[in-house]
């Protein structure tokens, strides 16, 4: 008996650490197909689709993975979708044409773009509501994104040459750092002294001081720079370059580009697996995920999915 016992448990140890050591599931909202293809990561395989409205964007996840957030532009709204199931939980109406979206660490906030209102939507997550339409100066934005302590939104806008600056408690705009023209991805460091922010015009990335709210580096990128990606560690930053077909790894030590991959077409937004050790680029214009080797700087393969891809979140 005590043998069936020490089997039982191991079994159900084996059984919990397995699961504790699953690999995560990447998910790519494709504009066109109207879809979100899951990704294992662990066999780099596309296992389903997931329905996401009319034109699904941006998209997000809350910190346990459970909830995936999405726009879509076709409804001018958000969705909230279960992540397991795939069901719809909540559509929130959030104004005209939404993109980027993102949500803040401690899960209880969510921000969504909203090009042509050129505001930002602070929505509650667990109400499922919207708290505050903010205004920004920028216009056209494209990503609002919170800082890791959950205190500042920065908004990136396609007319504009600054990030804008939101003060989350306060509801409202409170400063602007200026940057290269047409400023889209935004990456923060993981102390949140830092933010990297690809400028597409300017063809390169801005390094931003966020104690003093100044430019302090800018980094030469590809053609038409578009997605970032900041490490867990903080020492190397990805940015895709739209027009190149390619990726660059960025030290962030030094500042320089030690590393240029090729992707697909138009490669856009962009995540890391948490360990930092696989890089999933969303190219547009190949209708397909790249995965790249981050420490060896080399594409491992490309996985299809839908149509347009837009970005990718892992969880």
């Amino acid at each position: 008996m005590s043998r069936i016992r020490s089997l039982v448990v191991l079994l159900a140890c084996a059984s919990a650490c397995g699961a504790a050591q699953a690999a995560p599931f990447a998910y790519v909202p494709n504009e066109k197909s109207g879809t979100i293809s899951v990704i294992d990561t662990a066999s780099n395989a596309a296992v389903r689709q997931i329905a996401a409205g009319k034109r699904p964007r941006g998209i997000a996840a809350d910190p346990h993975g459970t909830r995936l957030y999405v726009t879509d532009a076709g409804a001018n709204a958000l969705l909230v979708l279960d992540a397991a199931s795939g069901a719809l939980l909540a559509t929130i109406p959030v104004g005209s044409s939404p993109e980027g979206v993102n949500a803040s660490r401690d899960g209880r906030w969510v921000a969504v773009a909203v090009e042509d209102t050129n505001s930002v939507a602070l929505i509650d997550a667990a109400a499922r509501t919207v708290v505050a339409a903010i205004p920004v100066q920028g216009r056209n934005p494209e990503h609002a994104v919170f800082s890791p302590d959950g205190r500042w939104l920065l908004v990136s806008a396609e007319n504009a040459e600054q990030v804008d600056v939101i003060d989350v408690a306060g509801r409202r705009q409170v400063g602007a750092i200026a940057v290269g023209l047409r400023p889209r991805g935004i990456g923060f460091s993981p102390d949140g002294a830092r933010a990297y922010v690809a400028c597409e015009v300017a063809g390169a990335v801005y390094v931003l001081d966020l104690e003093t709210r100044r430019s302090i580096a800018s980094i030469p990128a590809g053609k038409n720079p578009a997605g970032i990606a900041v490490g867990p560690d903080g020492r190397t930053v990805f940015v895709s370059n739209g027009a190149d077909g390619s990726v660059m790894r960025i030290d962030a030590t030094r500042n320089v580009v030690d590393a240029t991959i090729a992707v697909g077409k138009r490669p856009w937004n962009m995540a890391l697996t948490p360990d930092g050790s696989r890089l999933y680029v969303a190219n547009g214009r190949s209708d397909s995920v790249s995965v790249i080797d981050t420490a060896a700087g080399s594409k491992t393969g490309d996985i299809a999915v839908g149509h347009l891809p837009w970005g990718v979140v892992i969880r």
